[in-house]
């Protein structure tokens, strides 16, 4: 390639450079004032935040930076670390509120308690189902826990208020002793089973064919779905059988058998 010069003379390109064709950047980038570069990684088959944490130690073991040089996570590894801080202020502070609210229904803290303290059970049906289906536990999943541990909290408080009622009724025409204590938690427990039915067939008529979906946002949706769909066969049998006999358990000291 000749260039002339201002002076009129005719030189060659090679004569002052060297031209050489190699791979780099199509383009140069900086953010905060510092050349940057990209390198963009599709994660399959494996969760994002576990992957993600392999690649940190193994760079951190076996990759040695320059002067001037760092790396950066960014992406949607970048939105999950963002929401998992959000998350461990919310799941704690809408339990705090969730055990405020049983104490101003039942005015008493075992009863409160009782109810918190089956909750983790009521989310085992949830975590099944996500292990049947492989999917891997991430905001969406914990999105759907949340209401879920929402909805066995309402089946427990109303089978406990129907316990409640039973009893009260039997204490007042002076029936306290423990087989009027069993007949209350029959009578308590069965008029429950209808329209605890009815529920959970409800919940699970809209849940089911977002599970099926396959348009757009399903695969976030499936996995906001998934525990509580899974959690629609624990929660209900826990409410049914556990609660009954917990109550029993914390309501025998009451009972006062006939001479």
């Amino acid at each position: 390639m000749p260039i002339y010069t201002g002076s009129g003379q005719r030189i060659v390109l090679g004569d002052v450079a060297k031209i050489s064709i190699t791979d780099g950047p199509p383009m140069l980038r900086s953010e905060n004032s510092r050349l940057a570069g990209y390198v963009y990684i599709d994660i399959r088959g494996r969760d994002l935040q576990s992957a993600v944490l392999d690649m940190q130690r193994v760079v951190a073991e076996q990759v040695e930076l320059p002067a001037g040089y760092s790396i950066s996570w960014s992406g949607q590894f970048e939105y999950l670390e963002r929401a998992t801080a959000k998350l461990k202020l919310v799941v704690p502070f809408t339990l705090l509120i969730i055990f405020v609210l049983l104490y101003m229904t039942f005015k008493v803290v075992d009863e409160a308690l009782l109810i918190m303290a089956t909750l983790p059970f009521a989310l085992v049906g949830g975590a099944w189902l996500l292990w049947l289906l492989e999917f891997n536990l991430s905001v969406a999943g914990a999105v759907g826990f949340i209401a879920l541990a929402g909805v066995a909290a309402e089946f427990g408080v109303i089978m406990l208020l129907y316990l409640n009622q039973s009893w009260a009724s039997r204490v007042k025409r002076g029936l306290i002793g423990e087989d009027d204590l069993l007949d209350a938690i029959r009578e308590g427990a069965v008029l429950r089973v209808r329209p605890k039915a009815m529920t959970v067939l409800t919940i699970l008529a809209g849940l089911i064919p977002i599970m099926w979906g396959t348009g757009t946002g399903s695969e976030v949706m499936q996995r906001i779905a998934a525990p509580m769909v899974g959690g629609m066969v624990s929660a209900p049998l826990l409410s049914m059988f556990v609660i009954p006999a917990v109550f029993l358990l914390i309501r025998r000291g009451q009972t006062r058998n006939p001479a």
